[in-house]
């Protein structure tokens, strides 16, 4: 997204797959800022993200005029602070650290990652019909949780933080091209309109958004994405 408003050289590390950098290029997005996009390799990572984040060598990393961000949720709350003038007015970070949204965040990570299917060590060792029904149904739980959340966070308007996309909307809405995924895999559905209905139609107003459509993955490329990265880490642990 170009935008005037856009403080130089403002980069962004990781790879399309990734929700955790799908976190930032929304939140750049929503507040109108033009950013470069570095494309992680596959397995072996580029010198650019060991350099600006050597001790976890974890992606995504926001460069902003040179100084390395780690961390998604920590980057978010930085894109809303340094750029709190650039584009319009937006809720995107406004309550993270109140109890209730930090909360959520933070059990979004630890319940849904898991079963999203974006754990490099759990793609690696691949997986059989027993694990995938038990993740099914830890997915299915976390999701009547966060279906909870969403009624009491949004006051009954139509996201999290209420009118508009913010930052428990992000946390939660990185996970959906990987919901998708894991549908197409196993037939089965992630977000169930029976089961979770306001989080169903929560899902079709984010993935609308104009700061989250250009960046949303598509399931069938998140599949094989998937299965090529499984085949690159066998390949590496074979090697002596």
């Amino acid at each position: 997204m170009a935008s005037d408003a856009a403080a130089p050289d403002v980069r962004v590390v990781g790879g399309w797959a990734s929700p955790f950098v799908m976190r930032v290029c929304v939140a750049l997005r929503l507040k109108g800022v033009a950013y470069e996009f570095l494309q992680e390799e596959l397995v072996k990572k580029i010198d650019l993200l060991l350099a600006s984040n050597p001790v976890h060598k974890k992606m995504p990393v926001l460069l902003h005029g040179g100084r390395p961000v780690c961390e998604s949720l920590v980057i978010l709350q930085y894109v809303d602070k340094a750029f709190a003038g650039a584009g319009p007015p937006t809720p995107t970070m406004v309550r993270p650290r109140r109890p209730p949204y930090r909360f959520w965040a933070e059990y979004t990570d630890a319940k849904v990652r898991q079963i999203a299917g974006h754990d490099r060590r759990r793609q690696g060792r691949g997986g059989g019909a027993g694990r995938r029904g038990a993740a099914a149904e830890q997915v299915a739980a976390a999701l009547g949780q966060l279906q909870e959340a969403f009624a009491g966070c949004s006051e009954g308007r139509h996201f999290f933080a209420g009118d508009d996309v913010g930052f428990l909307d992000i946390v939660l809405g990185s996970y959906v091209g990987w919901f998708r995924a894991a549908e197409k895999i196993t037939g089965q559905p992630v977000l169930d309109e029976t089961r979770t209905p306001r989080l169903a139609a929560w899902v079709a107003r984010f993935c609308a958004h104009e700061a989250v459509g250009d960046v949303m993955p598509d399931a069938g490329r998140l599949v094989e994405f998937g299965e090529a990265l499984r085949a690159a880490l066998a390949a590496s642990a074979s090697r002596p």
